[in-house]
């Protein structure tokens, strides 16, 4: 395969990943701005699903060598701390 093909590739999937996991980024920022609610387990299954779905596309495209290992677990750890930070600010809350 063209060497340039290939990098296209690459760039074109970690676009995508990156266009998701923002994707998701809002919605824990939504859940942010609006703690006052009660937390809703709907809305946490919704984003539970969403980041088990953003995994298996990281591993997807790690398998077909589009992404390296680590810029999957950089982009997942990323939203990892976003939700750490909307459990936390949640519970101070309570």
């Amino acid at each position: 395969m063209d060497i340039q093909i290939e990098q296209s590739y690459r760039d074109k999937a970690l676009s995508l990943l990156k266009t998701d996991a923002e994707k998701i980024a809002q919605l824990i920022k939504v859940q942010l701005d609006n703690l006052t609610m009660p937390q809703c387990p709907l809305y946490e299954e919704v984003l539970d699903t969403q980041m088990f779905g953003l995994s298996r596309e990281i591993e997807f495209a790690v398998r077909l060598g589009l992404i390296q290992r680590e810029e999957g677990k950089e982009i997942l750890a990323s939203l990892e701390k976003e939700m750490s930070l909307l459990h936390e600010t949640y519970t101070d809350r309570k």
